[in-house]
This record gives structure tokens, sequence and C-alpha cells, in this order.
């Protein structure tokens, strides 16, 4: 397994598996066969929330390690359905959808209300679903970008779901809304027993500079701190690609949130699995599951997505949630795929940095 894995690393395989972290792993709460037990039953979380987090990570061929493997298929409302499915049809259909997460090992299916609900009866109770309750649609012309709500918590619970799934563009205009709507939603959720995963990705065009600081390691860190904040049982971020954001918008006259440069010098490096154990810092240490994106489907995507997956389980992240690397493909490569991602958190070569 680790000589596959290095094959897919290539010229960088030394550098990713061998690394030593600058913050101490010894500071994290790392993922593990015992993780609901010792971090989430101290919280206030109820007994309900805690059978469906197990649910969760006792669910396919990552069960019992404390990693996630997810499938997220909601591009058909945020990025279209053209876009999305034209490469491979079937997953016009929502079974197909649901079929892949089972036959790839996946721990739940993530997507939306009119796909689950499609097919509830039928799967609710053999895999833990996912329903995410807010989208950005792009059909408003001209497209904007702001999350609003197309489900509501008790309509996941009526069909069996374990967790409810929403989007929060932290740094956006319409964040205000957002953040009191997805705080809302999940204290109903947490009642009723639901777990909850918060895509927290940064949105504003003056977050694009020299770089994109979209997903600069400083930024998407505050946003994953603002949604454990909220109570998220699990993040879902970007991988950061860069660091810096705070003081690029700093740059000049502006005067931009607040930050430490110790957060540059003590805290990271340039390194990605540095730059990703700092989103896991600001997960509580890590007592909010990390689960990083696995990024638009390309030529690379067996490649690409194991180092991903390398970063993530190094820097003391809980796993990826993939979406159209597997399902814009054939199912049988889909499920191959998924299962190249987690043959990482299954190897016992690839350590915590």
């Amino acid at each position: 397994m680790i000589d596959k894995i290095q094959s897919y690393l290539g010229k960088e395989s030394d550098e990713l598996l061998n690394y030593k972290a600058k913050f101490p792993k010894e500071q994290l709460h790392i993922p593990g066969p015992d993780f609901v037990d010792r971090i989430f039953i101290p919280s206030d979380r109820n007994i309900n929330v805690i059978k469906n987090l197990e649910w969760l990570y006792q669910t396919g061929r990552l069960a019992g390690t404390g990693y996630l493997s997810i499938l997220p298929v909601d591009q058909g409302i945020e990025h279209s359905a053209g876009a999305s499915f034209a490469k491979n049809p079937v997953y016009f259909d929502p079974e197909n959808i649901v079929k892949l997460a089972i036959e790839g090992g996946c721990n739940a299916v993530a997507s939306t209300l009119g796909v689950l609900g499609s097919v509830a009866r039928k799967y609710a109770h053999k895999i833990p679903f996912v329903l995410k309750i807010n989208h950005n649609e792009l059909l408003t012309y001209p497209n904007k970008f702001d999350q609003i709500m197309f489900a509501g918590v008790e309509q996941a619970w009526d069909m069996g779901a374990a967790a409810v799934g929403a989007t929060i563009y932290f740094g956006s205009e319409e964040s205000s809304r957002q953040i009191i709507e997805v705080s809302e939603a999940f204290q109903y959720a947490h009642e009723l027993g639901l777990a909850t995963i918060l895509w927290c990705y940064t949105r504003n065009p003056e977050f694009k500079k020299d770089k994109d600081y979209h997903v600069s390691a400083d930024l998407t860190g505050q946003a994953n701190h603002l949604g454990v904040t909220i109570q998220a049982d699990i993040i879902k971020q970007k991988l950061p690609e860069n660091n810096g954001g705070y003081m690029a918008l700093n740059m000049g006259n502006s005067s931009y949130g607040k930050i430490d440069k110790r957060v540059y010098t003590e805290l990271t490096t340039d390194h990605p699995i540095d730059l990703t154990r700092y989103q896991v810092i600001n997960n509580y240490m890590g007592r909010a599951g990390l689960i990083n994106s696995g990024g638009a489907s390309g030529e690379n995507d067996f490649a690409e997505a194991t180092r991903t997956a390398v970063i993530n389980k190094r820097a003391g992240g809980m796993g990826l949630i993939s979406g159209r690397k597997a399902f814009q493909r054939p199912m049988d490569e889909g499920v191959k795929l998924l299962n190249t991602i987690q043959d990482v958190y299954l190897c016992k070569e690839v350590t915590i940095a």
C-alpha cells in the first residue's frame, strides 16, 4: 500500500511522508478509534448526536479508525447540473450517487434534499445521509454568490439522516445572515440528535491580491474557528495553498481584522502540512475533525487525491470529502479513486507529522 502511495506522490514522496511538522502533534486531538468517546462524550451533545456521530465513524472501509471518507454531490446546484453531470450522465439519477458512496466504501453520502429524499426509504438505513440544507444557485442573472436555505432540519430528521451540512461564505457581505441561519439550524439539529458538518469557505473579491487568499491558511483557519464556535462537529475546508492573507489585506492604509506575526513564524511554515495543521489548530486543536475537499476533476486525479489525503492525515486532519474526482468518471473508476483515498488513512506507514 505504501509503495502505491509513494508512486502517486512521485518526487514529493520524501518531502511529504517524512516531514516533521513545526507545531507539535502532541498538543492535538488526533483521530482514532475512540474519538467519539474521547472528544464528544464530555461535551454537551445529547445521546442521539453521539449515536449518529458513532454511526458515521463506524461505516465503510474506514470504520473504527476515526477517519472519514465522505462523498459530497451537491454540485447539481452549486455548479449546475449540466456542468457537473454531462461528463457522466448516470449521476443525473440520484440512486447512482448513493450507490457510488456505498460501493466506494464511504462513511457517508452528502447531498441535497431532492437527491437524498428520492431514495431515502431504500438507502437511509444502509449508509449515513448528510443532508445539505443550504446552497449557492447559479441561475440568477447575473450570477450571485450567496448561500440560501433549500431545506429544513426537520426534513433531514424525517428522512433518517445522520447529519446536516451547511456552507457559510465567511468574509462575504451576506456572511452575518448566513452565520445566524446556520447557527440556529445547527442548534435545532443537535436538539433533534443530528450531527453537524460545516463547509467553512471564504468568499470576497478583495481576497484575491497577488495570490488567491481564499485558500490562505490564516484566513481559512479563522473561518474554521468561527465554524467550531457555532458547534460544527466536523469542519470541511479547502486545502490551504498559501499564507499571509491578513498581511496582504492590510498592505497600504487598510485595516482588516487582527493577526499576530507569530502565526507565521512559530505556528506555521510554507510547507503544506504546516499550513493544514494551522487549520486543525483552529478546530480547537482537532476537537472538531478537519476534512479537506478533493477539488475539481482533472488529468491527475489519483495523484492529486493521494497528495491531499497524505497532507490532511499527516497534519492531523480527519479525512477527505471528495466528489467531482469520483463521480465525473465511470462508477468502477470512481470506486477505485475513493478507495485510493481511503488507503492513505488505512496505511500505518503514513503517520502524523
